[in-house]
């Protein structure tokens, strides 16, 4: 294990990874005609082929040119030959992590699509002399083979500019200063003046030239399976527009929405949006966590931009007078690594399929080409050729927030009144643990402040700032620290650091209690549900004690599971945590897939009947709490010698049945609700502090005037009693 996790951090810290595949490949796998590879040259790397000691192309690989990140969020590796004619001799898929290849739709299929590059000509390609470019999707995998499709033609694209194969040249150099976007400009416009202006790019698409577009693409099962309806039908409406150029995106978003996407956008980063009607919507519906929108890409260049689902916002309409109302309105951000220029043209591909089997479809592409207006653009004139000005007001300091400083310290100046509002949360909730013993015995006031709290937590934490702790959140963890540690990305949610960071702190005090009977938004849902349910006086459910502790072990079976897939593909993992229903029922307020929403409520409605039902059973993150959580350095919930043995009243009354018959607290299940230590100090509850009472009040008794006069006219009595032969003493 030690060496595998060496290795895999020596192989996560190499810049590129060419080195890792050709070092044990025989030359002809590699290149077909080669009976020699040389050696690494340039940056990216590029391997030269020869044959009889003349050269007769280059190797290289597809992911140290291009990003090439799958459905699976890794690296899809191919290696593709190309001749010194700008040909392709080979593609080799060297490695990937994509799970519907391994698992669903077999690999050889995908090779057979990498064996119909084999022969194209790249400079043909770029010129356009050789017809268009089809991509032969296979149903199931379409992000897969897009990715593929798209990382080995620009790639080879780059190779063949660099060494100017097939009569490519290599990328020119800047003419001059480009154009930049007059981020001054904020004047607003309405709906009709961003259209005709062309502020905002239209792609309409009827019934009839679809079925037209399919009729000519020589597929004639997909040509007979017409779209059915009138001809002059919309099957698409699609609009875009780049919303992180300030004018624009105050027009289309509204002013509100817009300052919420600057707080978001990185220095240098932008952002498009898209809205559309339609039959054909260009989300679809197969995007889930971590997933990547398969139906278009944003190409500018040689550079393609596919977005994931954290990329994405959903809107509710475009802020614009005269703005139709559209079925979907969406912000992408675009990564910032990809240098997308907002004053350079660029396109948006949609992609659109048919059925023409029972699990095969044909698909084709359409373009929609966007340019910014040039009154969003300001034109550097060229500068005079006399001497610099080095007055004051030519002198220009940049804001080191805006240019220097990492995104994560920017996400924290922008949640600042959130991160204060949790800070003082955790600082109440650590002194009602630290003074637990005060609380206490005040039940009232206790009962108060927890559910108080807990709505905090549901509305709060989990509703407003959507900070709902998650198993994922364990696994990337894990993850990262066999693939190369970031502390940027943990930063980067300022509200879910700290919350991790009291997780940690707690679990040294009092175990996974804190976190799970306090801070869990899902948790203090079900618990405020469950106390709504008893005061309508709906039945609660005891189980029996050796069923309730077997059913213990269900959610550390689901944690070691869940474990499990990610060592071996975390996006697998990913996927397979929608069994809990935190994203669901918190993070996206139950607007969602009706498949996810059944499940929420299947998990939520048993807790109205069972208090804390998937807390008690089925939660991975509360196993994955609980294993370090034994760790803890103290054991502040107090017990006397009699609990259990005779008395079961704080076991009858545990609201997740965490005290075992012999009197015991299990800390691995236990909520610190602090219900228990209430009772424990409570002298009209507690038997153990019932009799302490008693004994209290008859000490007092007889402490005081009127108790000892009687007391004494007792033992006088009885002295006269017994001084009287007639009467019994």
């Amino acid at each position: 294990m030690a060496l595998g996790l060496y290795a895999t951090v020596v192989l996560a810290t190499s810049n590129y990874t060419l080195p890792r595949f050709i070092g044990s490949m025989a030359p002809h796998e590699a290149f077909p005609d080669a009976d020699r590879l040389g050696n690494l040259t340039g940056a990216p790397p590029v391997m030269k082929a020869f044959r009889d000691g003349e050269p007769v192309g280059y190797v290289f690989l597809n992911s140290d040119f291009v990003n090439s990140t799958g459905y699976s969020g890794q690296p899809i590796h191919q290696l593709i030959a190309i001749d010194r004619e700008g040909v392709i001799r080979q593609v080799l898929l060297v490695e990937h992590h994509e799970p519907i290849v391994l698992i669903g739709i077999p690999e050889s299929r995908i090779i057979r699509v990498l064996d119909e590059y084999v022969g194209l000509d790249i400079g043909a390609l770029v010129r356009k002399t050789d017809g268009d470019h089809q991509v032969d999707i296979v149903t199931g995998a379409t992000v897969t083979v897009m990715v593929m499709d798209d990382t080995i033609l620009r790639s080879a694209i780059k190779v063949a500019r660099r060494y100017g194969l097939g009569g490519l040249q290599p990328e020119p150099g800047k003419s001059g200063p480009k154009a930049t976007v007059n981020m001054e400009l904020k004047q607003q416009e309405d709906w009709a003046s961003l259209l005709g202006e062309g502020s905002i790019a239209n792609l309409k698409l009827t019934l009839a030239q679809i079925n037209e577009a399919f009729e000519h693409s020589g597929n004639e099962i997909a040509a007979a399976r017409i779209e059915e309806g009138e001809p002059e039908e919309i099957f698409i409406d699609l609009y875009a527009a780049v919303v992180s150029v300030p004018a624009i995106g105050l027009s289309v978003l509204g002013e509100s929405e817009y300052r919420n996407l600057v707080k978001l956008l990185e220095s240098g980063q932008h952002a498009i949006a898209l809205a559309g009607n339609g039959r054909y919507s260009f989300k679809g519906s197969s995007y889930v966590r971590g997933g990547i929108f398969d139906r278009f890409q944003v190409i500018q260049g040689d550079t393609s931009i596919r977005f994931h689902d954290y990329h994405h916002k959903r809107l509710r309409r475009v802020a614009a007078d005269g703005a139709p109302d559209f079925r979907d309105v969406d912000v992408f951000r675009i990564p910032p690594e990809l240098e997308f220029d907002p004053a350079a043209p660029w396109k948006l591909e949609l992609l659109v399929g048919r059925e023409i089997g029972p699990t095969e479809k044909a698909f084709l592409m359409f373009d929609q080409d966007y340019r910014i207006p040039d009154k969003y653009l300001i034109f550097p004139e060229p500068e005079p050729a006399a001497a610099a000005d080095t007055s004051r007001d030519a002198l220009t300091i940049p804001d080191p927030m805006a240019e220097d400083a990492p995104l994560w310290m920017k996400m924290w100046l922008i949640k600042l009144p959130e991160i204060i509002l949790l800070l003082i949360a955790l600082g109440v909730l650590t002194v009602i643990f630290f003074f637990q013993d005060w609380f206490v015995k005040r039940p009232l006031l206790t009962d108060r402040i927890r559910i108080a709290f807990l709505v905090f937590t549901l509305f709060g934490i989990g509703w407003y700032a959507n900070a709902q702790l998650s198993v994922v959140n364990i696994l990337t963890v894990f993850n990262s620290l066999v693939s190369g540690f970031d502390w940027s990305y943990f930063l980067m949610e300022p509200l879910i650091f700290i919350l991790w960071g009291s997780v940690a702190a707690a679990l040294l005090f009092w175990g996974r209690g804190p976190y799970c009977g306090w801070l869990c938004p899902f948790g203090a849902l079900q618990e405020l549900l469950n106390r709504i349910a008893k005061l309508v006086q709906l039945p609660q459910v005891i189980l029996p004690w050796g069923l309730h502790e077997r059913l213990w072990a269900l959610k550390y079976l689901i944690f070691l599971v869940l474990f499990g897939f990610s060592l071996h593909s975390l996006g697998w993992a990913e996927r397979l945590a929608e069994v809990e229903p935190f994203k669901t029922a918190i993070v996206l307020k139950f607007v969602r897939e009706w498949p996810f929403v059944l499940f929420a409520i299947a998990v939520i409605v048993p807790g109205l009947f069972i208090e804390r039902f998937y807390c008690r059973y089925l939660c991975p993150l509360g196993a994955a709490l609980a294993f370090p959580g034994r760790l803890r350095m103290f054991s502040w919930l107090k017990r006397y010698k009699e609990c259990g043995a005779p008395c079961q009243r704080c076991g009858n009354e545990c609201m997740v049945q965490a005290i075992h018959p012999e009197g015991n607290i299990n800390v691995n299940e236990c909520l610190y609700c602090l219900h228990c230590q209430v009772v424990y100090s409570d002298d009209l509850a507690c038997p153990v502090m019932i009799q302490k009472r008693l004994k209290r009040e008859r000490a007092a008794a007889y402490s005081s005037t009127d108790g000892r006069q009687q007391v004494e006219q007792i033992i006088a009595d009885l002295r006269t009693r017994r001084e009287t032969p007639n009467e019994a003493p």
